[in-house]
């Protein structure tokens, strides 16, 4: 431990154990203070100067030190110096040792409990920063909470000294004037509680509440602020706008129409957005026919001697894009229509808190207002600025479902989750692929065991994955394309027909007026927990909020978006992220919710890992794909989930039990004692909460129950 720790630490036990040794509480008691009253105010009266330096110390160090007996002190406070200079060295002497008591507790303990508590910590941290000095002020009104417990809690926070200073002393100040003012009636008090009447603590807790009253004054004031240079209109045109028809807008919109609220839906491109257009479904349509073809190419595994398959790649195209028209309806304008959507095929931009123009495709215009509106824009592919990238030409997400002839050589710049996708699916179809990776390792989030497996398994279907390669320029060099990439300061080449860049997205935050109206964007647009904005009726969800890129994250967000803007400030709900679930269609494919190993270390927070592997599985063994595992994140020694990875076949549909589970607190004993079908890839669940209560078993009772057995044998 810290030296100077060690020293604090020995201080206060020396101090604590005087005041055990020599019994000085007997000193802080209501029948001692009156018995020495007259000689005490004798005292004071000839020495005047040293009366209060000296009281001023004690109090001090009794509050720093957390000693009981400053309710005691408060009182003679009053009984020495009288009210209002009592009241004057009673507010300064117990807002210093409180201060003192903080700054002890920070020192001592914050970085231990950073450690131990990391992300729980961050969250509370968090919430300091926005409103500690309320909840202080409120906690500091009401003395029926132990002032000594606010101490040490908040120093445990990120509260700045200088704001728990001013707010303490504003807010122990009616508590210290009310005790103060007892003190100087001392002779007929009978007891401590005396003072505090049911009444008179009712009004402390009516005193509480009113930080809370003062939090929405602010609130309002900032609304108003917010407003200021704009005038609202007397009547609305609508309940909603929603800017945007991909996952969020569309399930805003339907939440919206649902609750019979008057609703317009704007989309200038297609309904359904990346998902259905370019992202999800057409992914997962060309996955799925390239692990047929990969299914052919291992005919031996399932006792066919040979298979081969004769397809044309447009054939493969075609079939993404008749997958696409398949599912559209579920995202058509005319079924949105009917659920009582206003829909517009158009471009929208904000003008005003409460007007929104919308041009429509035909080039007319409209102005619509409405209480509120939610920007649900998306996201678009991101480019990065390398040399030369326009000259050679490239393909995205967006664009790349376009192509009717399959590249012979193919560099995929990305080794997240998209680029780990195609990267897979565009080599079983026979393209020889490049994946370049400029991290130490493909799908950098997941624990590098579960990187790993992927990359084996990439390598072992003929996939080149350079990792440690940073893109530098693309040329052409007599008619071939060429990157050039650097590893360990070596320029290396590699020549390429078409280059697929997927190294992230990035949010749609030009052309709907944000600039205009000063809302402020960093890599999405800044939302407080609720999903506002600066402005309260405007609120943002999806890809373009953050923090997370998925189509069922969007969806998520749309409910607390919708049932905000459409019930504020009646009620309103605060995002909950706590159990959001991904997964990544690769093969083998790679699902996890809540944390991973990764994460966990990086946010200080204790772990015990239970693992299972999916080569030990009937099922997996019987349909020849025995690879993979589960890996569980538990609280040490509780049955308390934390996170899930699952690697192998199918483990997007088996990570839906571990999501139900975290939801609703359930444990692996009960996942264990719930019946899963054989033969089945789920029994993988039921096997490794066996894993865990294996390690579990309690060794001292089986080794007593081994004896009563034999003593039963006789």
């Amino acid at each position: 431990m810290n030296p100077k720790k060690l020293a604090l630490l020995g201080l206060i036990g020396v101090l604590a154990g005087l005041y055990v040794h020599f019994d000085l509480g007997q000193y802080l008691s209501l029948q001692s203070l009156k018995n020495q009253q007259a000689a005490i105010e004798a005292f004071r009266a000839s020495n005047p100067l040293l009366s209060v330096a000296g009281y001023f110390v004690v109090y001090v160090i009794v509050t720093a030190l957390s000693f009981p007996g400053a309710a005691l002190l408060t009182l003679a406070g009053g009984a020495i110096f009288g009210l209002i200079w009592g009241t004057v060295i009673v507010s300064f002497a117990s807002t210093i040792g409180a201060t003192l008591a903080f700054l002890m507790s920070r020192f001592l303990l914050r970085d231990w409990v950073s450690k131990r508590f990391g992300q729980r910590l961050a969250a509370i941290d968090e919430g300091v920063r926005r409103e500690g000095g309320f909840y202080l002020f409120t906690l500091r009104l009401v003395p029926a909470f132990p002032f000594f417990l606010v101490n040490l809690l908040l120093g445990l926070t990120v509260m700045k000294t200088r704001t728990y200073f001013w707010v303490s002393q504003l807010g122990m100040l009616a508590g210290t004037v009310v005790y103060v003012n007892a003190g100087t009636q001392l002779a007929k008090l009978e007891s401590l509680s005396g003072i505090l009447s049911p009444a008179l603590l009712g009004s402390f807790i009516l005193l509480g509440i009113f930080p809370l009253i003062a939090r929405k004054i602010v609130e309002i004031v900032r609304m108003n602020k917010v407003f200021a240079n704009w005038k609202k209109p007397a009547r609305f045109d609508r309940n909603l706008v929603v800017i945007g028809g991909g996952s969020a807008g569309l399930v805003t919109s339907y939440i919206a129409a649902a609750v019979k609220a008057k609703v317009t839906l704007v989309e200038k491109h297609k309904l359904g957005g990346d998902c259905l257009n370019t992202g999800c479904v057409p992914s997962k349509a060309l996955i799925r026919s390239a692990k047929f073809l990969s299914h052919v190419s291992r005919s031996q595994e399932f006792g066919i001697a040979s298979a081969s398959a004769r397809f044309a790649f447009s054939d493969v195209m075609e079939r993404v894009q008749s997958v696409i028209k398949t599912i559209e309806p579920h995202d058509s304008v005319e079924r949105y229509t009917e659920l009582g959507v206003d829909v517009v095929q158009g471009s929208a931009k904000i003008v005003s808190p409460w007007e929104v123009d919308i041009t429509r495709e035909d080039g007319s215009t409209q102005r619509l207002t409405t209480r509120s509106v939610v920007i649900a824009t998306g996201a678009r592919p991101f480019v990065p600025p390398i040399p030369g990238i326009e000259e050679v030409g490239y393909l995205t997400s967006d664009n790349v479902w376009n192509l009717r002839e399959l590249p012979k050589r193919l560099v995929v710049l990305g080794g997240g989750p998209i680029g780990s996708e195609l990267t897979q699916a565009f080599a079983r179809l026979g393209a020889k692929v490049t994946q370049v990776e400029m991290a130490p390792r493909i799908m950098i989030r997941e624990d590098p065991e579960i990187s790993e497996l992927v990359a084996q398994r990439f390598r072992a279907e003929g996939i080149d994955v350079l990792l440690n390669h940073r893109a530098k320029q693309f040329v052409i060099e007599n008619g071939e394309k060429i990157l050039i990439a650097e590893h360990e300061g070596q320029d290396i080449r590699i020549p390429f027909d078409a280059v697929l860049v997927a190294v992230g997205r990035v949010a749609n935050l030009k052309g709907f007026g944000l600039e205009e109206l000063g809302i402020p964007t960093g890599r999405t647009v800044d939302t407080n927990e609720f999903l506002q904005t600066n402005y309260p009726n405007i609120y943002a969800a999806g890809d373009v909020a953050g923090p997370f890129q998925f189509t069922h994250a969007a969806a998520h967000q749309a409910w607390y978006a919708a049932v905000n803007a459409l019930f504020d400030p009646f009620k309103k709900f605060k995002a909950d992220y706590s159990v959001i679930p991904w997964a990544t269609f690769v093969e083998p494919e790679v699902a996890r919710v809540g944390l991973n190993e990764l994460e966990a270390k990086e946010k200080g927070i204790p772990y015990e890992v239970t693992t299972y592997g999916i080569d030990d599985l009937d099922r997996a063994i019987a349909d020849s794909e025995a690879h993979g595992l589960l890996k569980v994140l538990n609280v040490p020694g509780k049955d308390k989930i934390l996170g899930v990875t699952i690697v192998g076949e199918h483990a997007g549909d088996l990570i839906a039990e571990y999501v139900l589970a975290m939801k609703q607190g359930i444990g692996l004993n009960k996942i264990l004692g719930t019946i899963h079908i054989y033969p089945t890839l789920a029994e993988a669940n039921k096997y490794v909460a066996g894993n865990w209560k294996k390690a579990h078993a309690p060794q001292g009772l089986l080794a007593w129950v081994e004896r009563f057995h034999a003593w039963r044998r006789g």
